[in-house]
């Protein structure tokens, strides 16, 4: 015997938003980002890190063993002893540099330089790149020293990846990529009954938002108070900071004009750049005179 269901020939309605899930998400983003809140070495901003310094040296170091054995290593001649003086430099005066900062924000200093065991290589490369990975695992490439010029400049580029160290940038990028993921999750729930072309519209949308109204801010942000205390890193090693200017200066030129537009962009355009450290630059003499005299 049939039997009739009256709601078997109803097509499924769509359209509709779950808003029981996009306020699930809400209240968890807001614990999420309250119960994660600490405040960032040197400048004292509020940043998000739901990870401990430990967990990112021990990441870091995987990373740094993974590059080294990928590459060539440079061990002779004079550029490593250049490179591994001028890390030290800089890396000797962090504490002090950061007691000073501290103290004239009326806080305690927070960096666990316990945590960071300090490493310095020098790679074989026409990039013009260098990096520090979380816990101090600091590589130059070649490539950056015919840009740099000269050893100041070297330690500015060398500061400003200390720096992001410090700061735990990285520890930073990974919590903020994790709320991103949970709400393009909580997004996709709420979304399910709509069209396929309607979830798609608004996918792409929130990815849209995430990337340009969050993400890459966030990136350019760090970039910039990197660029900053790595200026103070700089010279309080007794480096001239104003050195930075015609660096960034020259790498626009290296370049060629290809960087694309900043908001697209995960670093400060070079104008905006050198505008900032033109603004810094007095400071930043005044802490060389008093850490060097001069």
């Amino acid at each position: 015997m049939n039997t009739f269901d009256p709601g078997a020939s109803r097509p499924r309605r769509r359209g509709g938003v779950r808003w029981w899930v996009v306020l699930l998400f809400g209240i968890y983003a807001a614990w999420y980002w309250f119960s994660h809140q600490q405040d960032a070495a040197f400048t004292g901003r509020t940043q998000l890190i739901d990870s401990s310094v430990e967990e990112e040296a021990a990441l870091g170091l995987q990373a740094y063993r993974e590059i080294l054995s990928q590459s060539r290593v440079v061990s002779q001649g004079v550029v490593p002893g250049q490179v591994g003086d001028i890390a030290r430099r800089l890396v000797e005066v962090g504490p002090r540099v950061e007691a000073d900062l501290a103290a004239a924000r009326g806080v305690s200093p927070s960096i666990p330089w316990d945590a960071f065991d300090w490493k310095v290589s020098v790679i074989q490369s026409d990039q013009a790149n260098a990096f520090c990975l979380p816990g101090g695992k600091i590589a130059v490439y070649t490539g950056i020293l015919p840009v740099a010029q000269n050893d100041s400049a070297l330690a500015a580029i060398m500061g400003h990846e200390i720096a992001h160290a410090l700061l735990r940038h990285s520890a930073e990028r990974m919590a903020q990529n994790k709320l991103v993921q949970i709400g393009s999750m909580a997004t996709g729930m709420a979304i399910s009954d709509m069209e396929p072309q309607q979830q798609k519209a608004v996918m792409a949308v929130m990815g849209a938002g995430a990337q340009y109204g969050v993400l890459l801010p966030f990136s350019r942000d760090h970039e910039s108070e990197a660029d900053e205390v790595g200026l103070m890193l700089a010279a309080a090693a007794c480096y001239d900071p104003r050195e930075a200017i015609g660096l960034w200066e020259r790498m626009g030129q290296a370049s060629g004009g290809q960087a694309p537009p900043e908001f697209m962009s995960t670093h400060p355009s070079g104008s905006t750049r050198i505008a900032r450290l033109q603004q810094l630059m007095p400071r930043a003499l005044e802490f060389r005179k008093a850490y060097c005299g001069k």
